[in-house]
């Protein structure tokens, strides 16, 4: 039997902390998943009495919690000592659970929404006229259908046709086409419950559907595609029809054939840009496939062995952060308890970094983002301990605060050799919430100093990213902004003296109106860092499936915006290829072939269940254009696509691609993917750099390669970070170093010291440890292993 994360709702019966320790595991063959917990009953039952204790005691703990919205984050004392009052990771395990248990489904827009669909119930039965009903009963049966209601969903529209149909022929006219739209969405549902969330293969949803993707159970299927054809009898031009066709006809095995030519999404439209190796998801024989909503991911060396490991987060409310420590051989095994990281739930995306210069990685939960009223949730700070095993300290470090995010970014602003914390938060009509910046005090504590440094933005953000865009040596800020009439982004220039200015309009940078993701790097290989943001601004899926066609639709599409080097930036967008329709949720940066040139991974959907749509792959083509290599690659996953990892798992040299999968809505589960690099014959090196003086992650820092190949010398540029905005890279520096066949000498930029560090020794295909300040370059042991054979 595979355990696999998927949501536990909390009850009226549960007792503090129950949800939380609690997982689904799937039965053999299929069939409905049962819950398991993670430790035995009698330990369990101990815990959860101590939580429950702990609970009772903390009786003002939401009021407090309300109070460190204004308060917590600021220095604790006049002498800066931390907070001694903090009770550590099961303090905030019962906060979580009583946040979570008192929820209301009236103030979050997804996820408890069987308890939303008993609402729009209720008002169905007070709509005094069928035309003031009938548009309830739609959304109540789409909520069922979100609350993974399936049966009850299809039955519900099917009644509702018939009763238009008889009763209302008018009214059906102007609703039949989303009605009967939604009930062919049911039945894909009901289709993709039976095969891809019963059996999950490496095959599954992935575009377009062949071999092992293909459902055993086609009923769901076969009902979809006979409503889609009567639909498009009807609305030939009708592209979301068109689009879910072809889908429902892949499921079954009959694309191309199966569908008329004249309502097929050709293969054409699917075609990959250039020729690929193809990465298989090995997540499932790996029991890393990993069931969930969309969450975040972070792929690094937790525990100090050298192997990179994942941890991996989910949004569901009672959903259980988890640890996967990667053994060397192939295997994964799960550290979740171990680790002290039972009750740590939610977390929609994950920020790792070493913060109190120890050697060991800490990683920020951050939660609440997109949940409107209902997210005013804290975020986690989980100080690692070593060999993987952590400690909640969000409370002594003044952390404690609640507000929706999802969005944020370390650094070191000021240049003090420790990490500080951007903390971005969603503000809109459910409340006003201030972005924090966090300055790292150096004992364990951080005070907000975001109005003194100019960054108090009270805005809806979705994304933070840092990087030193115009190489004076501190780093700056970027913030993506999606809100009602579209609001300018930001671009805070840090002025290296405690303060930030926002220059986008000055710098150029003024799109996308509406934007989600966003990442800074050099995707030209010229030493400027350059920017990546995506649009998320699409009201159907009818847009996505006209851009495929090449048809012009109104969606809000990504930017591109290339250094000029001289504090301004160019919009490259169309010239590299990326003008496109997107709709970005995750996405980050490697290289997937050793050329040398970062590649570009989206996550892509939005929480509507007919948002079937891939993931996509684009592969950088020297620093000229980016070709969609997504079909070609295997990389076409049609889950929702959250939290991205370019990292080489299995110390091969060659980089693999971790995709957490998810939805926002509770049915919407998803197991996440592991695309493993079939290997490519481009040299590469691995560099580990140890800050002294700069922080001792060195986060910030610069790396100039120079190497020499059969043409000649060439120079690769790189900047230690995790990537993009959504899931975490290692912070080790893994490099293709394409044809060269000798390392002339590293260069290494150290923030802190400003001083170009020069290493020589070095060959390809190898690992080295860089110490600031020593200048040499001591070569790193690793064990390497192949992935297991399906």
């Amino acid at each position: 039997m595979r355990a696999s994360l998927g949501p536990v709702p909390p009850t009226p019966k549960d007792s503090p902390g129950l949800a939380v320790y609690g997982y689904w595991e799937e039965r053999p063959g299929g069939g409905s998943p049962r819950k398991r917990d993670f430790m035995p009953a009698a330990r369990a039952g101990e815990q959860r009495r101590a939580l429950a204790r702990r609970a009772r005691a903390l009786s003002g703990a939401l009021g407090v919690l309300m109070l460190c919205a204004s308060g917590c984050g600021r220095r604790p004392n006049a002498s800066g000592d931390a907070p001694a009052a903090w009770g550590g990771t099961p303090q905030m395990a019962a906060l979580l659970a009583r946040i979570a248990r008192t929820t209301q489904p009236a103030d979050i827009p997804f996820y408890l929404n069987a308890g939303r669909a008993r609402i729009l119930r209720a008002e169905m039965e007070r709509a005094p006229t069928l035309e003031a009903k009938a548009p309830l009963w739609l959304q109540h049966a789409i909520e069922l259908l979100n609350a993974g209601e399936t049966r009850g969903a299809q039955e519900s529209l099917a009644e509702l046709e018939r009763t238009l149909r008889s009763r209302e022929p008018f009214l059906w006219e102007q609703m039949g086409l989303e009605v009967a739209t939604w009930r062919a969405v049911a039945s894909l549902r009901e289709g993709e419950e039976a095969n891809c969330c019963a059996v999950n293969t490496a095959e599954s949803c992935l575009l377009p559907i062949t071999g092992g993707g293909v459902h055993r159970r086609q009923e769901g299927s076969r009902r979809a595609m006979a409503i889609l054809q009567r639909i498009l009898r009807k609305h030939p031009g009708d592209l979301r029809a068109r689009w879910l066709l072809s889908i429902a006809a892949m499921t079954l095995g009959r694309y191309p054939d199966g569908v008329p030519a004249r309502w097929r999404i050709p293969p054409a439209a699917f075609a990959s840009e250039h020729p690929f190796l193809r990465f298989p998801n090995v997540a499932p024989r790996l029991g890393l496939a990993i069931r969930g909503l969309s969450g975040g991911c972070v792929a690094d060396d937790l525990n100090g062995d050298g192997l990179l490991d994942l941890m991996v987060s989910s949004m569901g409310l009672p959903d259980q952060l988890r640890l996967f420590l990667n053994r060397g051989d192939g295997r994964f095994q799960e550290w979740t308890q171990q680790a002290g990281l039972a009750g740590e739930t939610g977390g929609l995306n994950l920020m790792p970094a070493d913060y109190d210069n120890d050697g060991d990685l800490d990683v920020m939960v951050l939660r609440g983002g997109w949940m409107g009223k209902a997210g005013r949730f804290p975020c986690s700070l989980l100080r690692n301990e070593g060999g993987a095993r952590f400690v909640d300290v969000t409370g002594s470090a003044g952390l404690l605060r609640a507000g929706p995010t999802q969005a944020a970014a370390w650094l070191d602003y000021d240049l003090d050799g420790l990490l500080d914390l951007f903390l971005a938060f969603e503000s809109g009509p459910h409340g006003a919430h201030p972005c924090a910046l966090y300055r790292n005090l150096g004992n364990g504590a951080f005070a907000d100093v975001a109005h003194r440094a100019g960054v108090a933005l009270t805005g809806y953000v979705k994304a933070a990213v840092a990087a030193d865009y115009d190489n004076d040596g501190d780093p700056d800020l970027f913030l993506s902004r999606l809100e009602e009439g579209g609001a300018r982004n930001v671009l805070y220039r840090n002025d290296g003296n405690g303060t930030f200015v926002d220059v986008a309009e000055a710098a150029g940078i003024r799109g996308p109106r509406f934007s989600f993701p966003a990442a800074f790097f050099d995707y030209d290989n010229d030493g400027w860092t350059d920017l990546f943001v995506c649009g998320f601004n699409v009201s159907t899926l009818a847009e996505v499936a006209a851009d495929y066609l090449g048809r012009p639709q109104g969606g809000e599409r990504p930017r591109l915006y290339r250094n000029n080097r001289d504090g301004t930036f160019t919009d490259v967008t169309r010239q590299a290829g990326l003008d496109r329709l997107i709709l970005g949720m995750g996405i980050n940066v490697g290289d997937l072939d050793n050329d040398g040139w970062l590649d570009l991974y989206v996550g892509t959907g939005n929480p509507s269940l007919d948002m079937v749509i891939p993931n996509r792959m684009f592969r950088n083509d020297g620093g000229r254009r980016f070709q969609e290599v997504t079909t070609a690659g295997g990389f076409g996953h049609l889950q929702k696509g959250h939290g991205i990892a370019f990292a080489d798992l299995n110390n091969d040299g060659q980089q693999d691609v971790f995709a957490q999968m998810g939805g926002a809505n509770f049915s919407d589960v998803a197991y996440s993917a592991l695309f493993a690099n079939p290997g490519h014959r481009g040299r590469w090196l691995v560099l580990r750099l140890e800050g002294a003086r700069t922080n001792r992650g060195a986060m910030g820092a610069r790396i100039r390669v120079t190497a020499r190949t059969p043409r000649g010398r060439r120079t690769l540029h790189r900047t230690v970070g995790t990537g993009g905005s959504f899931g975490a890279n290692p912070l080790r520096a893994e490099i293709g170093l394409g044809s060269a066949d000798a390392v002339e000498r590293v260069e290494v930029y150290w923030p802190v010291t400003r001083r170009l560090e020069q290493f020589t020794g070095l060959w390809p295909d190898r690992r080295y440890h860089l110490r600031e300040g020593t200048g040499r370059a001591v070569e790193e042991h690793v064990p390497s292993f192949r992935w297991p054979s399906p």
